[in-house]
């Protein structure tokens, strides 16, 4: 997976990146992360939430395990700490952060739980941790195009993931022994110029041969979303913000 992913990385950064601003902005303003805040971003993909970070004057360090993802996480965020790692083995010190966060990242965690556990051994006594990842499908036009896909393919979508939904990253924060401050949806709209893109970010990674064939599939699922210029698909992510407690 992480091969997979460095190879995606550069497109990713381009088609993708800029989309998650909001949220970034969301979780920063949350947690209270301001200049000299010592900020772990966990899963920091291509590096756009370092640089959100890196402007408002926080310490970023970020770790990802796709070698691709750092080489360009560490050109969008030139004075951040990007190195190689996974989330559930994160070599710092006790109490070395203020804040650690994880965008999109944590459902690829082995277990959730340890994991979130290793979050609250980096934190500094009364630390935070600032979880994000997609709202439920429903919320997201982006999925309507998606299973359109997975049909064309004679593939059945799956059902949402347990933090994809109403109250589940509050849940998992809780099991893992934290205390939530706040949680709540954010808007994350992604605006596409033109039906290109809109393919190309549809079927990231796949060959021309397959962008070809299932680009009318795209294009048909994605004319309500049309606006002039391009396209606008209304997202969502939700969001929690938890407290070590202790």
């Amino acid at each position: 997976m992480e091969d997979g992913w460095s190879a995606l990385a550069a497109q990713w950064s381009e088609l993708w990146g800029s989309s998650g601003a909001p949220v970034h902005d969301a979780l920063i303003a949350a947690s209270g992360i301001r200049a000299g805040s010592r900020v772990l971003d966990v899963g920091c993909g291509s590096g756009e939430f370092l640089r959100a970070l890196g402007a408002v004057g926080a310490r970023a360090v970020g770790i990802d395990p796709a070698p691709g993802m750092v080489e360009v996480a560490r050109r969008v965020a030139p004075l951040a700490d990007v190195r190689s790692g996974v989330a559930e083995r994160l070599d710092w010190p006790d109490g070395s952060f203020d804040v650690v966060t994880a965008v999109n990242a944590l459902q690829f965690a082995d277990d959730t739980v340890e994991t979130l556990g290793g979050f609250a051994r980096v934190l500094a006594p009364g630390g935070s941790v600032a979880i994000a990842n997609w709202a439920e499908g429903a919320r997201n036009d982006l999925d309507a195009v998606e299973a359109a896909v997975a049909a064309a393919d004679g593939v059945e979508p799956g059902p949402d993931g347990d933090l994809r939904v109403a109250g589940g990253l509050e849940a998992v924060l809780e099991e893992s022994g934290f205390e939530v401050v706040t949680a709540g949806l954010v808007d994350v709209p992604w605006l596409v110029p033109d039906d290109e893109t809109l393919v190309r970010g549809v079927l990231l990674g796949e060959d021309p041969s397959v962008l070809r064939e299932l680009a009318p599939v795209v294009l048909a699922a994605a004319r309500p979303f049309r606006v002039e210029g391009g396209y606008r698909l209304n997202n969502a992510y939700r969001f929690a913000v938890a407290k070590t407690v202790g």
